[in-house]
């Protein structure tokens, strides 16, 4: 750091604002020996301090977890207990041990959780014991506590703060325990270290109901050892490892099938986006999915290859309707050629991808025409979103449903055919092909969404672009859609939207309009809505590393940057 600049430079203003509450420093025992900032007990090498966590178990026996905020300054976007903070120097709080926590939980409850004080003061809290551990986030922040913990018997709603919470879930016993040891649509979850320590000193067995927990707390402070921060797999190093592996293979079949094409001008026209790279995900994702649903083969590279060539007629033919110059780093086929030779490209593309099917002697007859009947489903689909699109710039007002049906058919039908039509030639009944065709489909959905918030969150060297270059364009995002739904004053928004302006300072005050507002949040949550969708869906197959693959690409939704 510089002599003026401090640890909280740059970090959202709400968190920063709670790291001048004065936490309890204790010694060893649990003693009260002193007080001091948030700040001083979380930085550097810390000050052993008193905590507290909360586990909210429903009638069911299901607990509630959390997911804290990513604009939390300590274990941001960790998976963690219904609720765990701090009893501070106040009246109420740093008296009684026991007492003090509760007061302090029930404070808590109500601003991460939106349960009111007059509900939780009807509650039982039920002290169970207490653990010292001490964690190191990274070389800045650390967590050294005596947490207490409190187990409360309720069924409640909640109404979560998206500055303290990012999702919420309620777990059984069974998807608790996957939750633990990262099985799943964990596989790529971070777990904070201090509830993974509950888990094994509290709850981890089979041998004791939740009310036997209760009845019998421990009375000694249980020691941990140093803690540490167990990162998952990289879902985005393992989605790209494996397309590497595929890739090859689905670009030679699609150069072989481009080589049928004997008008020169034409087959280079119909190759030119071909010579741009990229990741080929439509083109492997049939061989993926076949292989999760236990048969992959060889007729699953013929029909991702056709997909792809699919997928780029509807780009050359998207560019034309757009008028756009640029595809993937290249000019597009109707700049480096021209309109005609472009539209008659697209049509051969078409064409193509059906004769590959036909020709493939991979691909039984018998599963042909329902091959055949979903992709020209998903073709319809795309020209039907891409046609609403289109329209949606010319009008005032476009709602969250219509843009929600827009984006299922220009973008996530071919994610819903690739899973669809790849569990059909792997020959499996029609609940494995439903089950799957609504993976691709919320899979497509998240990726969508996703790629809204990027835009708004992402900076200029990875975007290539100013962040929330969509407002200026007037893209009709869920984003936009909420914010002009909102009626919330947002001044530069609605000056700038649409506008194609350059003044950088007015787009950056928007988009933290944007973000004020909660309709950034909002896209956020309503992707997180979709990637569990997806995770369930794969919860439903016969467990591998073929499956945890889907998982990693269904994580990978989160974190990639176009």
């Amino acid at each position: 750091m510089t002599a003026t600049s401090t640890p909280l430079d740059g970090l959202d203003t709400s968190q920063v604002d709670m790291m001048e509450e004065l936490c309890l420093c204790l010694d060893e025992n649990d003693n009260v020996i002193d007080s001091s900032s948030k700040l001083t007990t979380h930085y550097g090498e810390g000050i052993r301090h008193r905590a507290f966590s909360v586990l909210i178990f429903d009638s069911n026996d299901r607990l509630l977890v959390q997911q804290r905020s990513t604009d939390k300054i300590t274990f941001p976007g960790v998976w963690a207990n219904s609720c765990c903070s701090h009893p501070l120097n106040m009246t109420g709080e740093n008296g009684d041990p026991v007492e003090g926590v509760i007061k302090a939980a029930k404070r808590k409850l109500n601003q991460e959780l939106g349960i009111p004080e007059n509900v939780t003061n009807n509650w039982k809290f039920n002290h169970i014991g207490r653990f010292e551990y001490k964690c190191r986030w990274d070389q800045d922040w650390v967590e050294h506590e005596i947490d207490h913990v409190l187990i409360v018997r309720a069924d409640c709603e909640t109404n979560h703060n998206r500055n303290e919470i990012q999702a919420i879930d309620w777990l059984d016993k069974k998807a608790l325990s996957e939750m633990m040891e990262g099985k799943g649509r964990w596989k790529s979850q971070l777990i904070a270290p201090w509830f993974q320590a509950i888990y094994v000193n509290f709850l981890n067995s089979n041998d004791f109901t939740l009310e036997e927990i209760i009845d019998n707390p421990i009375k000694e402070i249980i020691r941990c050892e140093e803690l540490s921060v167990n990162h998952p797999s990289n879902s985005a190093s393992n989605v790209l490892s494996a397309l590497e592996n595929h890739r090859d293979i689905v670009e030679s079949i699609i150069e072989d099938s481009l080589l049928k094409i004997q008008q020169e001008r034409l087959r280079g026209a119909m190759s030119h986006l071909f010579t741009g790279g990229g990741k080929r995900l439509r083109a492997i994702l049939p061989r993926l999915v076949g292989n999760a649903v236990g048969n992959g083969h060889q007729g699953h590279y013929t029909l991702g290859a056709c997909i792809e060539i699919i997928h780029n007629f509807t780009l050359v033919h998207d560019d034309i309707m757009d008028q756009d110059p640029i595809r993937r780093g290249l000019d597009a086929v109707h700049v480096a050629y021209d309109d005609a030779t472009a539209i008659n490209a697209g049509d051969a593309m078409l064409a193509l991808g059906f004769e590959m099917l036909a020709d493939s002697e991979h691909i039984q007859d018998s599963q042909l025409r329902q091959v055949v009947s979903a992709i020209g489903e998903m073709v319809r689909h795309v020209a039907e979103g891409q046609q609403e699109d289109f329209e949606f710039e010319e009008r005032e007002n476009v709602s969250e449903e219509e843009y929600i049906a827009m984006i299922a058919g220009k973008t996530s039908a071919m994610f819903k055919t690739c899973a669809e039509t790849g569990t059909i030639l792997a020959g499996k009944d029609k609940s494995t092909i439903e089950n799957m065709a609504k993976w691709g489909l919320n899979l497509g959905l998240c990726f969508q969404i996703m790629d809204d918030y990027i835009d708004m969150t992402s900076d200029t060297e990875t975007l290539g672009k100013p962040a929330g270059s969509d407002i200026i364009q007037g893209k009709r995002t869920l984003i936009a859609i909420h914010a002009l739904e909102s009626g919330a004053n947002l001044p530069n928004f609605r000056k700038l939207f649409g506008t194609d302006s350059d003044n950088l300072t007015d787009l950056s005050t928007a988009v933290e309009e944007l973000r004020d507002n909660g309709s950034i949040q909002y896209a956020l949550d309503r992707a997180l809505e979709h990637h569990k969708i997806a995770h369930d869906c794969l919860d439903k197959l016969d467990q591998s590393e073929s499956v945890n693959l889907l998982r990693d690409m269904t994580d990978f939704q989160l974190v990639r940057i176009n």
